[in-house]
């Protein structure tokens, strides 16, 4: 199994593909990466439901093994490859079952509501991002609060960031698309959480600005976009290639 091919099927627009991709780079894993562009429907080929029958990304084929959902991919990764250090696996899975159905739950709804939705093919929905950041803002606030509460500077007072950190930290990222007053509007009451992405940030690096790049360029797309509207009145196509499982 060790010696066998990795292949990951990925969108970067997406915080699962990203982690995924995170994880790989930062244990020097040998893999393959095959782009699946959401916003071109690759996703629903047939091609594509041999390797995940619920046709999301990401997904990985590693020899004859197919599997799907992010945390799944990460887990696995991390007992099927050896040399990878023991603080991935510290103390994750509590905080990656919060994650899904807390910090997730608020940013997707929240960043697809506010800006991502015509790109999805969904129109913008103001009452439920209204509910969306509600939960986002609870969330930040367990963040800081609770799974930052420790005398490590990562989840759980770690001293190096495990697998949550890196699956946290990319969520928070697609904060990034918004309005740079709305984002620092919601994130810049939690210091604690500002020192914990760039403290991710600085311990994955190169390999964390080189999975985020297609949501810098995202954003600049997105300021030009607001500029134009200021200065015209005109509605933006909202246009942006590469939405997945967000």
């Amino acid at each position: 199994m060790m010696m066998e091919k990795l292949t990951v099927y990925a969108d970067r627009m997406s915080q699962p593909s990203r982690a995924v991709l995170l994880f790989c780079r930062l244990n020097a894993i040998d893999f393959e990466e095959i782009k699946v562009d959401i916003s071109k429907r690759q996703h629903l080929s047939s091609e594509f439901r041999e390797v995940n029958p619920l046709q999301k990304v990401p997904a990985i084929v590693h020899g004859n093994f197919n599997l799907s959902e992010s945390h799944a991919i990460i887990v696995y990764l991390n007992s099927a490859f050896p040399g990878i250090a023991e603080h991935w696996r510290a103390k994750i899975n509590s905080a990656m079952d919060w994650h899904h159905s807390n910090l997730r739950q608020g940013t997707v709804s929240y960043v697809i509501n506010t800006v991502l939705g015509p790109a999805t093919g969904r129109p913008l929905n103001p009452n439920a991002a209204a509910e969306a950041e509600k939960v986002l803002i609870s969330s930040l606030s367990n963040l800081e609060d609770i799974w930052l509460n420790g005398d490590g500077r990562f989840l759980l007072g770690g001293s190096q960031p495990s697998i949550a950190d890196l699956s946290m930290v990319c969520e928070l990222m697609q904060l990034e698309v918004l309005d740079e007053k709305d984002r620092s509007r919601i994130l810049s009451p939690y210091k604690k959480v500002l020192q914990w992405i760039e403290d991710t940030r600085a311990a994955t690096n190169p390999h964390f600005e080189e999975v985020h790049n297609i949501l810098y360029r995202a954003k600049k797309k997105f300021e030009q976009q607001r500029s134009r509207v200021a200065e015209t009145g005109t509605e933006p196509s909202n246009k942006i290639g590469g939405h997945s499982k967000m």
